[in-house]
């Protein structure tokens, strides 16, 4: 297959006008941040020099000028924010608010499809059981990962080896565990999971095919990911427990099990609360399990997948920014809900 220019000229156009404005606006924005402030600082540095020689007194630094210094190292800030965040979010709500070729408006009739739609319930579901067993499992794994490897002898070897998942991508852990789940046929299985049945007598399935339980074998490729981040942090807030408290209550006589209750969780809820809001907000959001294991067949698809089928595949694009909508306003409680609680442990 032979590469024409002239055929491709369009593209490649286009990518270097996206070149030309990424380094204008990038060189743009570094520039003034040098050359403003160094020039405030020459003017600065002359007024005191001016005065010095004079016997004046020195000129002193107005409020308002400070404040106008700050605004323009926070322009660059805003000015990306609005464009990159604040405009999409606008230019969503509106599509949401109009049919697939987005010509019409339609009101909230995208919004009742999603929650009248027999496949779209289906969503909702699959998501709700996401973002109630992930943050839960994934936690409950991760506690014990930390209470199991705390003080052990190869501590740094063992928290390693459960962190690694996370240096993987959600792409690259999903392939790895379709070849757990790999079927092939009645012969020789090259998925462990198959092997594993059929060397205890049983028969070959094809696991990512069957609902509900499919649902159930991509949240297992979620919660080994996302486990050793929970053990990352709740070990480093066992590790915070005062020595003196746990000294204190083993002269009490209190057993390993009534530590563990009544010394250990309450000391590390704060660090509990962060990992289950941490995880609920990356679980609302998974989107490359379900689209690199299934593509959102079989009943498995979520919100963030079928977001992604109705706007890009099915050129519904009305449908798909109301997911969207619906995806920011799940998030929205949780994040409030984290930022209370990070005041509330501040006062505290």
């Amino acid at each position: 297959m032979e590469f024409d220019f002239a055929d491709e000229q369009p593209k490649l156009l286009m990518l270097m006008y996206g070149l030309v404005a990424f380094v204008v606006v990038v060189g743009g924005l570094l520039l003034l941040l040098d050359v403003v402030p160094a020039w405030f600082a020459r003017r600065r540095e002359a007024q005191l020099v001016a005065a010095s020689a004079s016997g004046a007194p020195l000129p002193r630094r107005t409020r308002p000028r400070e404040g106008v210094f700050a605004l323009f190292f926070l322009l660059p800030t805003l000015l990306l924010l609005t464009i990159g965040l604040v405009v999409p979010a606008i230019r969503t709500v509106l599509l949401s608010l109009m049919n697939g070729s987005s010509t019409e408006w339609v009101g909230l009739r995208n919004y009742s499809w999603m929650f009248s739609d027999d496949s779209m319930l289906r969503v909702l579901i699959n998501t709700l059981v996401w973002v109630v067993l992930v943050p839960l499992v994934a936690t409950a794994f991760g506690l014990i990962y930390a209470v199991l490897v705390d003080k052990a002898r190869f501590e740094a070897v063992a928290k390693s080896l459960i962190f690694l998942p996370m240096a993987i991508s959600f792409v690259g852990a999903s392939i790895i565990w379709k070849f757990v789940y790999a079927y092939r046929g009645e012969g020789d299985q090259i998925g462990l999971l198959n092997q594993i049945v059929v060397s205890l007598g049983g028969e070959p399935k094809q696991w990512l095919l069957e609902s509900p339980l499919n649902t159930l074998l991509l949240i297992v490729i979620m919660v080994w990911i996302q486990a050793g981040f929970a053990m990352v942090v709740l070990s480093a807030a066992i590790k915070s427990i005062p020595g003196d408290i746990v000294e204190a209550a083993r002269l009490d006589g209190v057993g390993p099990w009534q530590m563990f209750w009544r010394i250990t969780m309450p000391s590390i809820r704060p660090a509990l609360i962060v990992v289950v809001v941490t995880l609920t907000i990356a679980t609302l959001k998974v989107f490359d399990i379900v689209r690199t294991s299934t593509n959102g067949n079989y009943d498995t698809s979520v919100i963030a997948s079928e977001m992604y089928n109705q706007a890009f595949r099915y050129g519904q694009n009305g449908q798909g920014s109301a997911l969207a909508v619906f995806l920011f306003v799940l998030v929205i409680p949780v994040v409030i809900y984290q930022i209370r609680n990070l005041r509330q442990q501040r006062e505290g």
